[in-house]
């Protein structure tokens, strides 16, 4: 397996775009776009967990509970969410670019994100989608990334090259997301696109234990979105025998998978609004899987330990302090942190105490883009990860204006 360029027009069959369509006030920025699959192709996704959820992903679920899809469109700048007329507006999107493209209506998945509760005008996307069809480029995949962004500073994508039965098969995503990025799913607007031939209940099954251990992990500031998705489409056109059941093909296609969506929340972490570090919390030596879930996720969380990542102080009290209200059943006497980055490795606290460390050299390591806060819990085998960002005044001067 290795990592190529293309995002999600790198499978076989998938061209995307990005236009401005006038959603936005600033025409240089786009603001929708179309990602299309010459075949129509296996379809699965999941959902915020929020109450409160954007219209797009109520038609959306009922367009592919038969497991199939051919198209995706998604706005952003203002969110199709509490509009007494959202219903109507996703249905209208996905009949207007049915028949643009020349397929069913129900084998469009659409998307919003912006705004919440502003009126969405469905003329600007009406006259927008004549421009996504005649965009539609297998170079588009950035022109799509960049059309699904809100205040995200940089564009997200990624694909990889990996072999099922010997077919060559490529798969790839592109992200939005910087803001309102929390447990549990989904938390941004996540599109992968995949050549693989897989049967839509084996493609459901690989997503949905994908996120477990991926976007589930997430979290920028402890808001769960009310708009937001994971959708995979998979249109067969590598050639491979499809994957009905679990085995040595299903397994290979969970790698690559799992590479294209570590890579993306990786990527959703660091951008995190106002986030100048993306910090990941490797928990290991827990009793349980869900304990080490449960410590890791509290760690990322945890705003005081942000703000002492954004200020360089290895306040390792804090991530203690973040592991005893987690709710986890663990041995305080027993837990060991260490902070690393690229500028090295320390150790702040051990058996549940602190330990002598350098000042000096703990602010070198934690001064660095990328910071590993590295838990040890002495209980068992089981670990796992989680992503976030440290806390900056950005953040509130961004989300303090929001709508203006």
């Amino acid at each position: 397996m290795k990592i190529i360029n293309g995002g999600v027009c790198a499978a076989k069959g998938f061209t995307a775009s990005g236009v401005h369509c006038g959603i936005r006030k600033n025409r240089t920025k786009r603001d929708i776009s179309l990602i299309y699959s010459e075949k129509v192709a296996t379809a699965a996704a999941v959902y915020t967990t929020n109450l409160v959820k954007g219209a797009p992903l109520t038609v959306t679920r009922e367009h592919i509970k038969n497991g199939y899809a051919q198209a995706i469109i998604c706005n952003s700048g203002n969110a199709n969410t509490c509009n007494a007329n959202g219903i109507e507006i996703a249905e209208k999107m996905s009949e207007l670019l049915a028949l643009e493209l020349g397929i069913k209506a129900d084998d469009v998945v659409v998307a919003s994100t912006g705004v919440i509760g502003q009126p969405l005008n469905i003329e600007p996307i009406a006259a927008g989608i004549p421009m996504l069809r005649a965009a539609l480029s297998s170079d588009g995949s950035a022109d799509a990334a960049e059309g699904i962004m809100t205040t995200d500073t940089v564009k997200k994508e990624i694909a990889v090259e990996f072999t099922v039965g010997g077919k060559v098969c490529k798969i790839g995503g592109i992200a939005k997301g910087s803001g309102m990025i929390h447990p549990n799913m989904a938390t941004m607007l996540v599109f992968i696109t995949t050549d693989a031939a897989i049967s839509a209940e084996m493609l459901a099954k690989a997503l949905s234990s994908d996120i477990a251990d991926t976007f589930n992990m997430v979290s920028v500031d402890g808001d769960t979105s009310t708009n937001d998705m994971v959708t995979v489409l998979a249109n067969g056109m590598a050639g491979n025998a499809e994957i009905v059941a679990e085995g040595e093909d299903f397994s290979a296609f969970m790698k690559a998978l799992n590479t294209v969506t570590v890579y993306l929340c990786r990527m959703i972490a660091a951008d995190g609004e106002g986030a100048t570090k993306l910090l990941e919390c490797h928990v290991s030596g827990a009793a349980d899987t869900k304990t080490a879930k449960t410590v890791a996720k509290s760690v990322i969380c945890s705003s005081l330990t942000k703000a002492a990542m954004f200020g360089a102080d290895a306040n390792w009290g804090r991530v203690l302090c973040a592991i005893g209200y987690s709710g986890a059943d663990v041995d305080v006497s027993r837990i060991g942190v260490s902070f690393k980055s690229a500028a090295g490795e320390i150790e702040v606290c051990r058996n549940g105490a602190g330990v002598d460390f350098s000042e000096e050299k703990a602010k070198e390591i934690l001064l660095e883009k990328e910071i590993e806060i590295l838990v040890t819990l002495d209980a068992g085998e089981a670990s796992a990860t989680a992503w976030g960002c440290d806390l900056t005044y950005d953040y509130v001067k961004i989300n303090g204006d929001y709508r203006t």
